[in-house]
């Protein structure tokens, strides 16, 4: 077992707001451990802040996508503009 690599806390848990969406629904990254490994999630307003109390999550800010490269992107993304 590699003793080097720093261990991935699982007790922290993670949330970046992507959009609140007009019907009422809210799309949001969630990760455990590491930020940069997310899932894209969308739940009702009401659900989302349930969510986020329980887990007891760190909001993290937005992501600047305009800074992104041809490599970066998500699913919102993917829906929401047209790719080369």
């Amino acid at each position: 077992m590699d003793t080097d690599k720093p261990a991935i806390d699982v007790s922290l848990k993670y949330v970046r707001l992507i959009e609140r969406r007009a019907d009422g629904f809210v799309e949001f990254e969630f990760a455990i451990g590491e930020p940069d490994l997310c899932a894209e999630m969308l739940l009702p307003a009401d659900a989302f802040e349930a969510f986020c109390r329980s887990n007891e999550v760190i909001h993290l800010p937005g992501r600047d996508e305009s800074s992104g490269s041809d490599w970066t992107w998500s699913l919102h993304q993917a829906t929401h503009q047209r790719f080369r």
